[in-house]
């Protein structure tokens, strides 16, 4: 949520943001806001005039009984019980317009950065950079979910008997591979000198609203019957949730953290071949990771910690690219934010696996995270990137890893997760 005080005072800046973002069924909500928010200060003031004229008068009336005038005293606290009643009236409308502003203020996108390309959707998102040479091997690489049942690690069958499509079992050596790059991810970032946190799976709904628009979460989030409860789509949600209407000092910031979590999201899977496998599916697992800064530090993190995705799948031998994602690709909270794409030799193309965005004051907005330093009091800056998550990841890593026997090479840093085992073989 972006501060008021742009409409108040660059209207058109806010308008001309929407319109990169191709979203101008929102123009006339700035002009609606602006209405409301010059009403809502008009009887604000009225309000706030009426309660100091009422403090004044009420401080005379001890003056007019020790005087003996006990009458002009008696009408002026008839005057001060007219004063209360409007006031209360003012102050209702106030908050009924308060709460308006704010309905619609949910509605108008972030400001993005200057650097963001103009683009109405992913298909115009730009490529960056490419790390680690994408290879094409002489043999036929199969499609990722025949890989895995014929090294016995696979059963969506079963799965679709308890839960429906989009969910999996994996088994042995695919599902120990699939915690190994997860234990490894921890560590990774440990290393990093990011704090671990396991969080709450599941969040109210004031901090949904909070973490994101309410598009995304209709979108995405699976909610609790009968429970103010979503399960969460991610961790960063419950991640920047912890801090809700906390003042953090200064001098505890920057606030780095690594978490886990499974997470549940509504997505049902695409057509075709891609529906069978591992690529879309309603619950999967995540190594996460949050920054809460100072405005002037946000983007220096951004850069660090996209970049330490890209190092990761590089420790995995998977080749990625870096794609910024053009305007109209953003979520409305976003100010910048760019996809992480692993190499895909069987599909000769990249796949995301992981993105990074910086969300300005937002979240932190809409949340109440504060911090408090020399200057005053301030609004922090939030950011969020995905170290893995998988399946998404395991696809790439097997992949990349495959042989042309059909087993799977473990990467170096896995093997220590993995009880030294260098490879998976079919049995």
């Amino acid at each position: 949520m972006i501060d008021i005080k742009l409409i108040r005072e660059n209207k058109e800046l806010v308008k001309d943001n929407i319109k990169k973002k191709f979203q101008d069924e929102k123009l006339s909500l700035v002009d609606e806001i602006e209405k409301l928010d010059i009403e809502y200060r008009e009887i604000k003031k009225q309000g706030d005039d009426l309660r100091a004229l009422k403090n004044t008068k009420s401080s005379e009336i001890g003056k007019l009984m020790r005087d003996g005038k006990k009458e002009e005293a008696d009408a002026l606290k008839e005057e001060i019980t007219k004063y209360g009643n409007t006031i209360e009236e003012l102050g209702k409308k106030e908050e009924e317009l308060e709460k308006e502003i704010q309905s619609k203020m949910l509605n108008i996108p972030n400001i993005i950065d200057s650097s963001v390309p103009i683009g109405k959707d992913d298909s115009e998102n730009v490529e960056i950079e490419r790390f680690g040479e994408p290879v094409v091997p002489s043999y036929e690489i199969p499609y990722h979910a025949d890989i895995i049942e014929k090294l016995n690690g696979l059963d969506k069958d079963a799965a679709g008997r308890t839960s429906g499509q989009g969910f999996y079992y994996l088994i042995g050596d695919i599902a120990r591979l699939h915690e190994a790059m997860i234990a490894y991810a921890r560590d990774f970032m440990i290393d990093k000198g990011f704090t671990y946190a396991i969080p709450p799976f599941m969040i109210h709904s004031n901090v949904v609203e909070g973490v994101m628009s309410f598009p995304e979460m209709e979108a995405m989030m699976y909610k609790i019957e009968g429970e103010d409860l979503y399960l969460i789509g991610t961790s960063e949600h419950s991640m920047i949730g912890r801090f809700k209407d906390q003042i953090i000092k200064e001098s505890d910031l920057p606030i780095t953290m690594t978490s886990y979590s499974p997470c549940f999201r509504k997505e049902g899977g695409s057509h075709g071949l891609e529906e069978r496998g591992l690529y879309r599916v309603h619950q999967f697992e995540k190594q996460e990771m949050i920054v809460l800064c100072k405005k002037e530090e946000s983007m220096d993190w951004y850069n660090k910690m996209w970049q330490f995705t890209v190092e990761f799948f590089r420790s995995l031998d998977v080749p990625v690219r870096t794609l910024e994602c053009c305007s109209g690709d953003l979520a409305d909270l976003k100010v910048k934010s760019c996809d992480v794409e692993a190499w895909s030799p069987r599909q000769q193309k990249y796949f995301e696996v992981g993105s990074c965005s910086t969300l300005g004051d937002a979240q932190a907005r809409r949340l109440g995270i504060r911090s408090k330093g020399e200057s005053g009091t301030y609004y922090v800056h939030t950011l969020n990137n995905t170290v893995v998550a998988s399946p998404r990841g395991l696809i790439a890593l097997i992949e990349n890893n495959y042989q042309e026997d059909g087993s799977i090479l473990i990467p170096k840093v896995l093997r220590p997760y993995m009880g030294g085992k260098e490879k998976i073989n079919i049995k």
